[in-house]
């Protein structure tokens, strides 16, 4: 769907702080973590952004934010009447986004090009409307036997998978799964693995009152410590910290 070349009004890195701030303003924002979490409501829709999921604010909508942690987001402003609707439209339905492989590496680029100086304008031009296109993007529809091996995976993720095991399954060489992921999924199975790993073991931290050690081995992560130093990469924070910060609520609501 083409985007009518969308202006954009601001680009910056930005951090919160633990105080809840309210604002308004007439164009469209994005907000894109790129280390930590920020808890996020708009006109009381909530969401918990990390640097696997971000947050799209369309013109005119209240929001307010705040984050116990630290933090760093890539922000952009879009002047939302220069954008198709069809494409706010699409991102007003789903307002929380995970953020997909293809959109995190143009988030971090757009992170190293305008570290202590300002980005391009040409580069800018380009860059939003692939940003756009990428969050309003449908989930691939997947040949049947990826799609087996992602369900079956998922449900065990406790096994030690490894690439070899995985392809085995699939019943294809190494070099295809490896293919296929790239075609299907713009990602390794080594890191989709990774990134179900997490979730699932941040549902349960989130959910439950499991020890940590025992949801590190129900996610296939080993021990606690692996577990811990894939949260400290991959979200920032560990495993006791984001559980605290999830439950917390609940605990005042008591």
């Amino acid at each position: 769907m083409p985007i009518i070349h969308p202006t954009l009004v601001d680009i910056d890195i930005r951090s919160y702080g633990e105080r809840w701030t309210a604002d308004q303003h007439t164009f469209a924002q994005l907000v894109l973590p790129l280390s930590g979490e920020v808890e996020l409501d708009i006109e009381g829709r909530g969401g918990r952004l990390n640097p696997l999921k971000g947050a799209v604010v369309v013109a005119g909508a209240w929001h307010s934010q705040q984050s116990n942690v630290e933090n760093h987001s890539l922000i952009v402003d879009v002047d939302q009447a220069a954008v198709c609707q069809p494409i706010w439209e699409q991102l007003a339905d789903r307002p929380f986004p995970d953020i997909s492989p293809a959109a995190r590496k143009l988030v971090e680029f757009m992170q190293l090009s305008i570290a202590g100086r300002a980005a391009p304008p040409s580069l800018l031009q380009g860059w939003v409307p692939l940003l756009l296109d990428t969050l309003t993007m449908e989930p691939p529809r997947l040949q049947s036997r990826l799609a087996a091996l992602l369900a079956h995976a998922e449900a065990n993720l406790a096994l030690p998978w490894t690439t070899e095991s995985m392809a085995q399954l699939a019943r294809m060489s190494v070099s295809r799964l490896h293919a296929l992921f790239r075609d299907e999924l713009e990602t390794s199975p080594r890191a989709w693995l990774l990134s179900r790993r997490l979730n699932r073991a941040c549902e349960l931290l989130r959910h439950t009152s499991q020890p940590i050690a025992d949801i590190a081995l129900s996610t296939g992560f080993g021990d606690q410590s692996a577990l811990t130093r894939a949260m400290r990469v991959q979200l920032d924070t560990t495993p006791a910290a984001y559980r605290r910060l999830e439950q917390e609520p609940a605990t005042k609501n008591q």
